[in-house]
């Protein structure tokens, strides 16, 4: 038996916050923040729900999708940074609120790349057999950690929770290979102080660091799983920045229309962004059950890394 990704779900706050929004307080256009990071909006939480309400609406939705019950969950996995609390974790709170609150539950916090860590261990729980089902979110309330008087990082940081239900199936790949890596010498280019709790951060390294990092995390995925990128029906990258996806993509050799691209609305949601990015590709119809979908991800840290998965295999493999 292998482990698949059977379901997902997505949720975003309802305050939209819009570059014309940003520029009524900082020196900067909206024309110069689409041309550096493709972002025209973003959503923000303001108070009236919490980050555990967002990341439990997630994997609510992930749950019915993959047709599945709470008394089913074995384990919660939920990736963030910016947890309601500094303690307790995150995890326990939204295993409560979607109803196994006695599963086992536990926050992880690889910033950014923190999806794909998740993933890659919910597969090993499931296919060693200590889990049957795992919820995996990546939860995030950035806005928190955001300086808004800083026109570098106030453009790009938001809020939103996306989820996946992962479990053992009789498929053939599933989520083949994982490439995950760091690189701690790096780590004061991208970093929040426990003492400021602000991200402060060097774009144009970080930039060069992630375009570099991702390409050889993919290829070498890709290798492992014996594929290449004509294999691939899907790209999805961490959603950081427009330019920085493109420039990833061109080094890869995937062609624009394989791109999944959507930090346009959404902005950079950091450990959420990909499961937002594979929910929304799958909604306008861009992602089916069996595509081959290549991840890949880079956070401070440094972390980063690549996946390799089938989607919803079992749907293909049962018709």
């Amino acid at each position: 038996m292998k482990a698949g990704v059977i379901g997902i779900g997505a949720a975003l706050p309802e305050e939209i916050v819009t570059n014309a929004d940003l520029v009524k307080h900082l020196d900067t256009s909206d024309e110069w923040i689409v041309r550096r990071t493709g972002i025209r909006e973003r959503r923000l939480l303001n108070g009236s729900r919490t980050l555990a309400d967002l990341a439990s609406e997630a994997c609510t939705m992930a749950l019915k999708d993959a047709g599945r019950e709470a008394k089913d969950i074995d384990r919660v996995m939920v990736c963030s940074l910016t947890p309601d609390r500094m303690m307790p974790g995150l995890a326990p709170a939204v295993a409560q609120q979607i109803g196994c609150d006695l599963a086992g539950a536990v926050d992880l916090n690889a910033a950014c790349a923190g999806f794909l860590y998740a993933l890659d261990q919910a597969a090993a729980l499931v296919e060693s057999g200590r889990a049957n089902l795992v919820v995996v979110c990546g939860a995030e309330a950035l806005s928190r950690i955001t300086d808004h008087s800083d026109r570098g990082t106030a453009i790009l940081f938001a809020d939103g929770a996306g989820a996946v239900v992962v479990a053992a199936a009789d498929i053939e790949h599933g989520l083949s290979t994982f490439e995950l890596r760091s690189d701690g010498r790096h780590s004061d280019l991208l970093y929040a102080e426990i003492d400021e709790r602000l991200l402060r951060m060097e774009g144009r390294e970080v930039y060069r660091h992630a375009v570099a990092r991702m390409v050889e995390a993919t290829e070498a995925a890709l290798q492992r799983a014996s594929i290449t990128t004509e294999d691939v029906d899907v790209f999805v990258a961490h959603q950081a920045n427009a330019r920085i996806i493109e420039a990833a993509a061109r080094r890869l050799g995937v062609p624009e229309e394989k791109v999944v691209i959507n930090v346009d609305t959404v902005a950079n949601t950091s450990s959420a962004s990909i499961p937002i990015a594979l929910w929304q590709a799958e909604r306008e119809g861009r992602l089916k059950s069996g595509h081959v979908v290549a991840m890949a991800t880079f956070g401070a840290g440094f972390a980063w890394g690549a996946g390799i998965m089938s989607w919803k295999e079992h749907a293909r493999v049962s018709a």
